[in-house]
């Protein structure tokens, strides 16, 4: 059966999966996660020239969530030569012969800002979902602290989700737990305009989407974004979703 080819146009963003062969852990310990880390920073050196942005990712047992908007290149090379890095440093590691991923990793393209936004919570609430934490923000293998101010991390770019709550009206069940929408959207051009009081603007933002993920955590039994990723809470399961 041939594969469809991947939908790609510049400034393309793709919720990425991809998981150990059959459900094998990927990350044993702590140096694991680190290494990956790594590497994951040197590809966006090597192909600093096509402008990735890594806008959020959760690092589980035995598989990875990456959100990745694309500039002037498609995606492929870059995951290839991420996963094909690990896997050597993996396989020598732990003395390991054969697949370390499972077939080809699973690329669904974000079609709005909405589903940028859900996509994004989804990826981050992974961990407190499988009950490996209380809160999302306990996890230190996700790119949630960097987006509510507890950690700093360069190959993050969380501009693009967190500028969102200006654009959208859609925050959940309740408008009003997620503050309010005109008020904020008419201090943000103020800030940004004058360029002043940005501190204060991201932290509008930062609380915005700290309340937009955690009070969904709290409040709803599926974590899960429409037409997304169907992987199982429990870590050791991995995506679902159809390959592109």
């Amino acid at each position: 059966m041939v594969t469809p080819k991947r939908i790609w146009f510049p400034g393309a963003t793709y919720h990425i999966t991809a998981r150990g062969n059959r459900k094998q852990e990927i990350f044993r310990d702590k140096q694991d996660f680190i290494v990956y880390l790594a590497i994951l920073k040197d590809c966006l050196e090597y192909y600093k020239d096509d402008k990735y942005e890594i806008i959020a990712y959760c690092l589980m047992t035995n598989h990875v969530h990456i959100l990745i908007k694309t500039t002037v290149r498609e995606i492929s090379d870059f995951i290839q030569r991420l996963h094909s890095m690990y896997a050597r440093y993996f396989n020598k590691k732990y003395n390991y012969v054969g697949h370390l991923w499972q077939d080809k990793f699973y690329a669904e393209l974000i079609k709005s800002n909405k589903q940028m936004l859900d996509t994004s919570r989804y990826i981050h609430l992974n961990p407190a979902k499988a009950k490996i934490v209380k809160k999302p923000e306990e996890y230190k293998w996700s790119s949630y602290a960097m987006y509510i101010g507890k950690r700093e991390e360069k190959i993050i770019s969380t501009e693009m989700v967190l500028s969102l709550f200006e654009e959208l009206t859609y925050y959940g069940q309740n408008d009003n737990d997620y503050g309010n929408n005109k008020a904020h959207k008419k201090a943000r051009k103020k800030d940004h305009k004058n360029n002043q009081n940005n501190n204060e603007c991201m932290k509008r933002e930062r609380e915005l989407y700290r309340r937009y993920v955690e009070t969904y955590f709290e409040t709803s039994s599926e974590v899960q974004p429409k037409n997304g990723c169907t992987s199982e809470e429990d870590p050791k399961n991995g995506c679902t979703s159809e390959a592109q």
